[in-house]
């Protein structure tokens, strides 16, 4: 399996100005999305994903973006979707950090 490629903030804010909603799970603690969020990105937070992958059955074999604070998170993440056999997982670089920032 190909490895996903990481997706840019700027590549994800053009797509999502161009009207496109990728999959975007925020896996962050509920109050840290609260706080700040990308529009349209689901809230699961990392240590309740193995408990919601039948949730996500469906987007297994779609595009799924995940993200955190900075990265770090979102990396643990992809790697664990893509071990339940996700295959098009792709992290957000530098997190809502980079996203706000």
């Amino acid at each position: 399996m190909i490895a996903s490629a990481d997706i840019t903030v700027e590549e994800l804010k053009e797509r999502l100005a161009k009207g496109e909603t990728p999959v975007i799970i925020d896996v962050r603690e509920d109050w840290e999305y609260q706080e700040t969020n990308i529009p349209g990105a689901q809230n699961i937070p990392l240590g309740t994903l193995p408990q919601r992958l039948d949730d996500l059955e469906d987007l297994k074999g779609e595009e799924v973006i995940v993200q955190c604070r900075s990265g770090a998170r979102s990396a643990s993440a992809r790697a664990f979707l893509q071990q339940q056999g996700f295959s098009n997982v792709r992290n957000l670089v530098g997190g809502i950090l980079a996203y706000n920032g």
